[in-house]
């Protein structure tokens, strides 16, 4: 009998060189072997029964999906190394594809076998799946340390190959992609809406959260006021701000009817625009003032000493070397108000959560899907996009 000695233990996690890796490897093929890859229901109101990967899909594509997850597992095990890292971002991209792919050829031939109401949706597997292949792309870049152009290169080509594979077709039998095909206009329209909501909140957030800001910076007596009557909005719970506008902006288009000919009413984009404006305010205000405050106050005096003006200071000086920390503050309201936006659609302001709350009052997921998707790769692209340009601006900071 043998028995395992501390020192054979040690150099068995020894022989491991990346062990987040090798946990995705372990919780994705756990997944795939516990869970279902697709669910197959009879109509979109009732759960579907999970269908494991190899009871699924043909054999060719369980064995690839099993050789990128060797693959895979070798990354972990190995030596670091750059080109080791390069194919754990190739196999991650690979098996993203692949159990994709997989899931929307069980759909197919689980429909030409079933009646028209039937729907296949995407299992617990699936998503599993997905996530631990984006973290390990994530983790390898990391380890890579690579440069902002890069992670975005590897990000628009893994988006690039996704969006290839729904456009071919072969992900047309999921449940959610019908949902999608049969309510394309709308879901185009909404998603306009959703965006025009974002940005609608995010300009005026930027006009009057910025002055506030500086005048914080340059007043510190008024801090303390301004930050605490910003604080007292965003602890405010976001139906119930939705709710306390309802009565005075229906109140004001009665009173005044110029009001209502502008579209401002009780419900609808109006306290949905004044909403999302207040709660991006603090975010945007504070990281102002910090920025002004970690700029080096020689740095300062030396322009002044230049004959520089204050404008010419604030421009030139001040908010050049603060942006990141700005930034860092858009980036917060950006991602938050894409969120916040979804909730919009509860007074009619339209936007994707309009499909959220259609799907959980019809009890069909996939509808909910359909809003809750688009709305998590949103504020993940933008927080993805806004991360970049800081990390850029801070590499070039001296």
């Amino acid at each position: 009998m043998t028995v395992a000695t501390p020192a054979r233990h040690a150099a068995a996690v020894d022989a491991v060189q990346n062990p987040v890796l090798l946990l995705l490897v372990v919780i994705g093929t756990t997944a795939l072997a516990m869970t279902g890859l697709v669910a197959h229901a009879p109509n979109r109101l009732v759960s579907g029964t999970p269908i494991v990967l190899w009871r699924a899909v043909d054999t060719p594509l369980t064995i690839a999906i099993i050789a990128v997850g060797l693959a895979l597992l070798a990354s972990a095990i190995v030596p670091p190394a750059r080109r080791f890292q390069a194919l754990t971002i190739a196999a991650a991209t690979a098996l993203l594809l692949l159990i994709l792919a997989a899931a929307g050829g069980a759909a197919a031939s689980l429909a030409a076998n079933s009646p028209p109401a039937a729907r296949t949706s995407l299992g617990a597997a699936f998503w599993i799946v997905a996530l631990c292949a984006a973290l390990a792309i994530v983790d390898a870049l990391q380890r890579l340390d690579a440069r902002p152009a890069t992670r975005l290169a590897v990000a628009v080509a893994v988006a690039a190959l996704v969006l290839a594979l729904a456009g071919s077709g072969r992900l047309d039998a999921l449940s959610v992609m019908r949902e999608y095909a049969q309510r394309r206009d709308a879901f185009n329209a909404e998603l306009a809406r959703h965006v025009a909501l974002v940005l609608g909140a995010l300009i005026p957030a930027l006009v009057i959260g910025v002055p506030l800001g500086l005048v914080a910076a340059r007043r510190p007596a008024s801090r303390g006021p301004l930050f605490a009557t910003l604080n007292i909005v965003q602890t405010i719970p976001s139906i119930a701000l939705f709710g306390l506008l309802i009565a005075p902006l229906a109140a004001l288009a009665t009173a005044w009817p110029l009001v209502a000919a502008l579209g401002i009413h009780g419900v609808g984009v109006a306290p949905a625009l004044i909403a999302l404006t207040l709660y991006s305010l603090l975010p945007i205000a504070r990281n102002t003032h910090a920025g002004m405050l970690a700029i080096d106050p020689a740095v300062i005096e030396s322009a002044t000493g230049m004959g520089m003006t204050r404008r010419q200071i604030l421009w030139r000086i001040e908010m050049p070397l603060g942006l990141p920390v700005f930034l860092a503050g858009v980036r917060i309201v950006t991602v938050q108000a894409i969120g916040l936006a979804a909730v919009a659609a509860l007074i009619g302001a339209g936007g994707l959560g309009t499909f959220i709350f259609q799907g959980i009052g019809q009890y069909a997921i996939d509808l909910v899907l359909l809003g809750a998707v688009p709305t998590v790769l949103m504020a993940l692209a933008a927080d993805f996009i806004l991360a970049m340009a800081i990390e850029v601006l801070r590499r070039r900071t001296p």
